[in-house]
């Protein structure tokens, strides 16, 4: 069957609901608006300039410490601290206030202000300077940065703010690498220049970069000054942002009752803390045990980048229908080798080799964890998981960045009080400082545990091999079916059409698969019209149960098990056997009700609720779902009365019943026809029938329609002039 329909509940942000607005295929296009351009250009040298700073500042800060290794190493340290600090408290509420302050006078003191503070730095070069600085840049961003996101929509047409959006997220992160590769060649230049010109005295080799970095915000501020289009906008009222200690206790309430976010969340903590780790030690290894100097560490820097820009671009890919939660835990769990490497093989080109394939792995994990959230966490929700991934990842990267040093240089003692040195040699192998090491090669076993841990957790193909999956990738070959699936559920083929009508409550569900019904008969196909449940004489004692607000005490694993037991009837006596003998079949609601009602809105396990319900279906999937879509409170206000157990459930419910279709619908594209269920009901029915027309067995073509109008309207499979 050809399934080319697209899920239509949504347009590209900013655009108007249920309106999948017209897209542009010009990647390039978007940047031909002269205002769009001019902000990504004062976007592009911003990003630059945050890049570049945190580069000078780590490379400027180890040299005005007067210690060892432990002092450089915390003064490297210090440096991310004070980057990461202002998102950590202000985060919450400094998008709030940014709505309230002239956007475009937001942005160019802003850039102002942090010029001023990094031409400052050469000036004074004085460590704690430094941190102060940092910090109030850091700050002066947590406000230019959500007023440049705010001013995006206003410059775009909606058609192409999607593709705005996305240029916008390559700017902010592709700008890393090239401004890695612009602080190694500063720096060298610096160096040489000192060298070569007496007559400027002693140059520190990072104050070139501090200086170009002061002057990319300064350009930024130029550019935004004369980008008159940016409106004006305060917002009116109060403001109410939560805590970062709120934000996270929230979303551990949610992660706490919820096993596979559970996994993830493990997963995702356990590899911010080998990034921590990295960070925390990267400058003092790469530079002074590794003896790369501040262009080696600009090399290194950039792999990173470089790494996740290729895992972003192209890793998911290479491994196509591989279950997207297996491949999260299995590429984690993957890190640790190149980052156990990392500590065992003390060579600058192999580490930049090993730093670029983690970055790559980076590039898959990270973007995966965050869709898996995206897929599987209702909207309710789904905000305070994020916050709870974005405030908690900045808490452990703090501690660990803070702490590493220190762990370090402990263990560097303590192998200098074992064997009087603090180096080791295996072989030919010098390892200098060895606590460094041995710290890496922690941070590579705790990966490795988490990604094992996190896998376990949520494994969705339980009963398959990971071996198997390999294998099965390797040679392109089709992924064996999970245990209790309906893919594993081997329901005999057969000839006819299997639609299924689902929504919420008022969304036109039955309104609509009666008229299709009638047109398909209209067509002369044999069309069987039922419902769920009821739809047997069985279904319709078990509905009179179901469906009576006496029974509002009911347990919901009953509840399920009585839907279940219906569906499992309702196949086997009305279902299977009109498909096998070539008809259509029109149901309103099948197994994707139970796991929007029960499942998202009752909160039971959807895995569970998916095998009880493949099972007593013998593994019947439609052939295509149509999902009315639209907010429950217009759909309940189409009812007169709450008639049902269902209808009566509180709004936040109904909400959650919502989210629970559309990530259905999300997650299997190509069987679902997503409508907004606002529009004109004409409209709608027209809609449907030119998707159903694509997946008819045998398809009447447009123009012969007209003339088969002579057919009787028969509504449903009771109607006693339905033949037998």
């Amino acid at each position: 069957m050809n399934n080319r329909s697209t899920p239509r509940h949504a347009g590209p942000a900013g655009g108007p609901p249920g309106r999948a607005a017209k897209r542009t295929h010009n990647g390039n296009s978007v940047l031909s608006i002269r205002p769009f351009r001019a902000l990504w250009i004062a976007l592009s040298l911003s990003s630059l300039g945050d890049w570049l700073s945190i580069l000078a500042l780590a490379a400027l800060a180890p040299g005005l410490t007067n210690g060892g290794g432990v002092a450089k190493s915390s003064a490297v340290g210090g440096v991310f601290l004070a980057t990461l600090l202002p998102a950590l408290l202000l985060g919450p509420v400094a998008g709030a206030l940014a709505d309230r302050l002239d956007r475009r006078m937001t942005m160019i003191v802003g850039d102002v202000i942090r010029g001023l503070l990094f031409i400052s730095i050469p000036l004074f070069p004085n460590l704690t300077w430094i941190y102060v600085a940092k910090f109030l840049a850091g700050v002066a961003s947590q406000f230019w940065n959500p007023a440049a996101a705010a001013t995006t929509p206003n410059l775009v047409p909606r058609d192409k703010l999607e593709r705005a959006n996305q240029v916008s997220m390559i700017t902010t992160y592709g700008t890393a690498p090239v401004a890695a590769g612009l602080f190694s060649v500063l720096a060298l230049v610096s160096e040489v220049a000192s060298k070569w010109l007496p007559t400027l005295g002693h140059t520190n080799n990072v104050d070139l970069a501090l200086y170009f970095n002061a002057a990319s915000y300064l350009v930024s501020a130029a550019t935004v000054y004369f980008l008159k289009e940016i409106s004006k906008f305060r917002e009116r009222g109060s403001i109410s942002v939560p805590s970062t200690a709120k934000a996270i206790w929230d979303g551990f309430r949610f992660i706490r009752r919820t096993p596979a976010i559970r996994g993830l969340v493990i997963g995702m903590l356990g590899a911010f803390s080998a990034a921590g780790v990295i960070l925390g030690l990267g400058y003092s290894y790469i530079t002074t045990t590794l003896h790369g100097g501040t262009a080696g560490w600009g090399m290194v820097f950039a792999a990173i980048f470089v790494g996740m820009a290729l895992g972003m671009a192209f890793g998911t890919r290479f491994f196509g229908d591989f279950s997207r939660r297996r491949l999260f835990g299995v590429t984690l769990t993957a890190a640790a080798v190149p980052l156990a490497l990392i500590g065992l093989i003390p060579n600058l080109i192999m580490v930049v080799v090993f730093v670029v394939i983690m970055g790559a792995i980076s590039g898959i994990v990270y973007p995966l964890g965050f869709t898996i959230v995206g897929l599987e966490v209702d909207d309710d929700t789904r905000g305070r998981v994020f916050a709870f991934f974005q405030s908690t990842i900045q808490v452990i990267l703090l501690a660990v960045i803070a702490a590493v040093p220190f762990l370090a240089a402990a263990f560097t003692k303590g192998i200098q009080s074992l064997t009087g040195s603090e180096d080791v040699r295996i072989g030919d192998v010098v390892y200098g400082s060895a606590g460094q090491n041995v710290v890496i090669l922690l941070a590579a076993l705790i990966v490795a545990i988490v990604g094992i841990a996190s896998y376990r957790k949520m494994d969705d193909r339980r009963g398959i091999p990971l071996r198997d999956d390999l294998i099965a990738l390797v040679r392109g070959a089709g992924f064996a079916p999970a245990p209790g699936s309906a893919e594993a559920q081997t329901a005999e083929p057969h000839h006819g059409l299997f639609v299924a009508f689902e929504g919420g409550e008022g969304t036109g569900k039955t309104t609509q698969s009666r008229l299709i019904s009638i047109w398909l008969r209209d067509q002369g196909y044999d069309v069987v019209s039922t419902q769920e449940p009821g739809g047997t004489k069985i279904g319709m004692r078990l509905r009179a149960l179901l469906l009576d607000t006496a029974h509002t005490g009911m347990s919901s694993r009953a509840e399920v098990l009585m839907y279940a037991a219906d569906r499992a009837e309702h196949v086997a006596s009305v279902i299977d056997p009109a498909l096998h003998r070539g008809a259509v079949v029109i149901t309103d609601r099948y197994i994707d009700s139970t796991l929007a009602y029960q499942g998202d809105g009752r909160g039971l396990p959807a895995g569970d609720i998916a095998r009880m319900n493949s099972w007593a279906t013998a593994g019947l999937v439609p052939d295509l779902t149509v999902l009315l879509d639209m907010e429950p409170e217009a759909g309940l206000s189409r009812r007169a009365r709450s008639a049902d157990r269902l209808e009566a459930e509180p709004a936040a419910f109904h909400h959650r019943v919502r989210n629970g279709f559309l990530k259905l619908a999300a997650a299997d594209p190509g069987r679902y026809l997503v409508i907004d269920a606002t529009r004109p009901a004409d409209a709608i029915t027209e809609e449907i029938k030119d998707r159903i027309r694509e997946v008819l067995p045998d398809p009447v073509p447009h123009h012969a329609e007209a003339a088969t109008g002579a057919f009787p309207a028969i509504t449903d499979s009771s109607d006693p002039r339905l033949p037998k």
